[in-house]
């Protein structure tokens, strides 16, 4: 099941790293803390340690000593270890990584659609409005051009984008009863209309993805047992997640939404994406206004609400 957890801009963060007999050291440091500093808190500086991440699969990367913020850009199934050099092939994945053996489908059945699609806006407002649109810019252009620059708050909104859609996904396929991950199926459709109404619409294209996952899909008998009724509200669904002539139909959903309301993250920093990417900084060795004039916007409409 899902947890939630005040939130706040972050300045510090709660680093979990393990040793290589799967151990776990926990400490709070800055959040932009370089990998150097990192590891002068757990071992002598003298030692022959390395900081690791390494994903469920068993594919392992050493970091760099001057690389920082790296904790929150773990991805989901990715941990950090420390050991020497001569341990980092004996790394093992944790059993946590390989994901849980059991659902929670009964903890779910108890809760109303509703509660569990405003527990999701809740907090997604809250890591929506600790996000600083200047996270945005250092994204885009890079952070490594931004000396002592973090997007931590920006990094873990998008981070929750992926818990949502493959919490959807792990709890449908642990879910062995045919009639039982019928009914959480409808329900999680469910979600998806709550959030729409509450425009949250971060996590309900996270909902959606989840649910048009190919594991998903392919649970043939159990989306036959879903009521004609609710398939067409997941077809009607399913076509605002057309990328076609780029996302037109988000585009204008999205055109008749009043403010307040949280956006989909990925295709916002897609489109900032395409205009810095697509646009030169400076033209005749002056700034680039008609650019920083796009992006500016851009903002305007999806960050400040």
């Amino acid at each position: 099941m899902l947890m939630f957890c005040l939130l706040f801009p972050l300045t510090s963060v709660l680093y979990e790293i393990y040793k290589p007999d799967s151990k776990p050291l926990s400490l709070m440091l800055p959040v932009n803390s370089s990998v150097q500093e990192v590891m002068s808190a757990i071992v002598r500086a003298d030692g022959d340690h390395v900081l690791v991440k390494m994903n469920s699969s068993g594919e392992r990367v050493q970091l760099k000593l001057d690389s920082t913020a790296v904790y929150t850009a773990l991805g989901l199934n990715e941990r950090l270890f420390i050991c020497t050099s001569s341990e980092v092939e004996q790394l093992r994945p944790l059993k946590e990584q390989q994901g849980p053996e059991q659902g929670t489908t009964d903890l779910i059945e108890q809760m109303s659609s509703k509660d569990i699609a405003t527990e999701l806006t809740n907090y997604d407002w809250e890591l929506f409005t600790a996000m600083h649109e200047v996270e945005l810019v250092y994204y885009i252009f890079g952070r490594h051009k931004f000396p002592g620059a973090t997007t931590a708050n920006l990094e873990r909104f998008v981070r929750h984008f992926n818990v949502v859609q493959y919490w959807i996904v792990t709890e449908l396929c642990l879910c062995e009863d045919l009639v039982k991950r019928a009914i959480l199926l409808k329900k999680f459709i469910k979600i998806a209309s709550v959030l729409k109404e509450q425009r949250n619409l971060n996590s309900f294209f996270a909902v959606m993805f989840g649910l048009s996952n190919s594991a998903v899909q392919r649970l043939y008998k159990t989306w036959e047992r879903i009521p004609s009724k609710t398939k067409r509200i997941y077809c009607a669904y399913e076509r605002l997640m057309d990328p076609s002539r780029n996302h037109r139909a988000y585009r204008l959903a999205v055109a008749k939404l009043s403010p307040p309301y949280i956006p989909f993250m990925p295709l916002l920093l897609k489109d900032m994406t395409f205009i810095h990417e697509g646009n030169p900084n400076y033209v005749d060795k002056l700034v680039n206004f008609e650019k920083m004039v796009q992006l500016f916007f851009l903002f305007l409409l999806n960050c400040i609400q």
